[in-house]
């Protein structure tokens, strides 16, 4: 039953009402505003850190395209236009421009900020969207649109 009722939202967030049928990690900026996101993740070299993924108002965007191939995953957002952030505390490295980043590691020290992503546990599902919300931001957590079926 519980299934069900999440299925109309993760239809809409997941864009499989046009047709597409992706697996990817998706964020869907639910705001008025001008999101910046970054993603921390594991992959088979290690931990890496990479944005900004510039997200209009009210739209959505695959931050990782493909099969999710682990558990967790971690998102830092920031809100361009109102300020505030969603983020969380496990920290990793970023920068203020665009950038990718091998380790989460003696981030000040490599030239990088230090930054808290909020995790996300997937339960191994291979997609996966987050909503963020004005009323998610500054540290509540983000709605989570969960696999897409």
């Amino acid at each position: 039953m519980r299934a069900l009722a999440a299925l109309p939202l993760a239809l809409l967030a997941g864009g499989l009402l046009s047709g597409e049928a992706r697996a990817d990690l998706r964020v869907c900026n639910m705001t008025a505003s001008r999101v910046g996101v970054a993603v921390g993740y594991r992959d088979p070299q290690g931990w890496i850190t990479e944005g900004w993924f510039n997200l209009k108002a009210n739209s959505c965007e695959a931050v990782l395209k493909g099969d999710l191939t682990f558990k967790y995953y971690y998102i830092h957002a920031i809100d361009y236009d109102r300020g505030g952030e969603w983020g969380g505390r496990s920290f990793m490295c970023t920068r203020e421009r665009e950038f990718s980043v091998r380790g989460f590691d003696n981030c000040l020290a490599r030239g990088f900020d230090r930054t808290g992503f909020f995790e996300i546990d997937t339960g191994e599902q291979k997609n996966w969207t987050v909503q963020l919300t004005e009323a998610n931001r500054q540290g509540g957590q983000p709605l989570m649109g969960g696999p897409r079926p």
